[in-house]
Formats: C-alpha cells, sequence, structure tokens
C-alpha cells in the first residue's frame, strides 16, 4: 500500500482515529508522519505514558467553559501548566487550589470524583457506619415518596441509632 499524503513511499504506519464518533483511517510513510506531527512509538518524540497524561490532564469538558484556576497555589507555588507538564501536585493544597479543573477530569478518568472503593478493616469502621447512613437516609427518602411512612419511620430509627453509635 502507497502513502496517502506522498504517494511515493510504502505506507509504514497505519493510524485509526475516532472523532466524534467518526472513524478515519490513514495510511502513511514515516516520514510524512514526522511532517504531519503523528506520535511515532520508539522514536524520540514517540508515544508516552507522560504524553497521554498531559493530554488527559488538558481536557476541557464538552459545552462547558471553565476557566483555567488563576494563579499558583498558595502553599508551594505550583501554576496548573506546571502540574499538567509534571503529572504531580507539589502539595496537598494544590488539590483543593485546583478542583475546580480535577472534579471534570476525576470523573472522566474513574467515572467518580468520590473514592468509593474498599476500606481497611483496621480503620474503616467508622466510614462504613458512615456510609450505611448515607444508604439508609436515601433509602429513607424513597419510602417518604412512595408513602410508605412506617418503613421510613424504621429507618429514621436506625440511622438515629447509628449516629449516637458514632457520636457516643
Amino acid at each position: 500500500m502507497q502513502c496517502q499524503e506522498c504517494g511515493k513511499r510504502p505506507a509504514t504506519l497505519h493510524f485509526t482515529k475516532f472523532v466524534n464518533g467518526e472513524k478515519t483511517e490513514l495510511h502513511i510513510c514515516e516520514t510524512c508522519a514526522r511532517e504531519k506531527g503523528e506520535m511515532l512509538p520508539g522514536t524520540a518524540g514517540g508515544f508516552s505514558i507522560h504524553n497521554l497524561l498531559s493530554g488527559l490532564l488538558d481536557f476541557e469538558p464538552r459545552n462547558q467553559t471553565v476557566k483555567p484556576p488563576a494563579g499558583k497555589c498558595g502553599t508551594c507555588g505550583m501554576t496548573y501548566t506546571q502540574f499538567s507538564k509534571v503529572g504531580r501536585f507539589g502539595c496537598s493544597d494544590c488539590y483543593k487550589h485546583f478542583s475546580e479543573r480535577l472534579d471534570p477530569l476525576l470523573k472522566r478518568v474513574h467515572g467518580n470524583t468520590v473514592h468509593v472503593g474498599k476500606v481497611p478493616k483496621r480503620a474503616g469502621g467508622h466510614l462504613k457506619t458512615k456510609r450505611e447512613i448515607e444508604r439508609l437516609k436515601k433509602e429513607m427518602q424513597g419510602r417518604i415518596e412512595r408513602e410508605d411512612f412506617e418503613t421510613a419511620a424504621q429507618l429514621r430509627d436506625r440511622i438515629r441509632e447509628l449516629e449516637s453509635e458514632m457520636s457516643g
């Protein structure tokens, strides 16, 4: 197969891109790929995990205008641009300072902005109780909406019981 760009050299690189649900295939030679700025695995300017993460960090949600966080972190002085190049924050306060920009990124990468994974047995009793209370509150709200007030009252009593255990 010949290069689709120059038509002179054999196509040695085959790219498949999906943009907005449209599939585009490109068959080009290495020279044309360099000229077009395509990423070449195994070359000096090639693919790297850092470039992948940097691309994720520059993510802008569709149909939303999110301003880049203004200024620097008050504790370490890091900017969001520096973070996107380095791939890690300078201190724990960066998470708070850049939270507006991180929430869409975390939601895209992890599917959620709240940790819902496993809880260590040694330190997890308090957290498990909090999660149980949240679950019961949601269930109670659903029972109230369905006008099942007897079950809702039982759930309310269980929530109060768990809350008193946590505080006592």
